[in-house]
């Protein structure tokens, strides 16, 4: 079950890898999605579908409007898996 830190962040990054062909060695905590990582507001519904799969929970597109950095990502992970 995915709900620390430690876990959460090399599975996203995997993702990220796999889904937005990012370099991982960009993939860091403080790592801005769109302006790192070139990641738009399109690329995140499809990441929050692919994070259903990975959490096995609804993540609400609510829960990711404020979503900013990689570490943000990794909260709501951690929020939905505590839920």
């Amino acid at each position: 079950m995915l709900n620390k830190k430690e876990e959460i962040l090399p599975e996203l990054t995997d993702i990220l890898v796999e889904m937005f062909e990012v370099n991982a060695d960009d993939v860091s905590i403080d790592a801005h999605l769109s302006d790192d990582l070139d990641i738009d507001s399109i690329d995140a519904i499809d990441l929050i579908v692919r994070l259903k799969e990975l959490t096995g929970k609804k993540i609400a597109p609510e829960e990711f409007k404020n979503v900013r950095t990689v570490g943000d990502v990794v909260q709501a992970i951690q929020k939905v898996m505590s839920e």
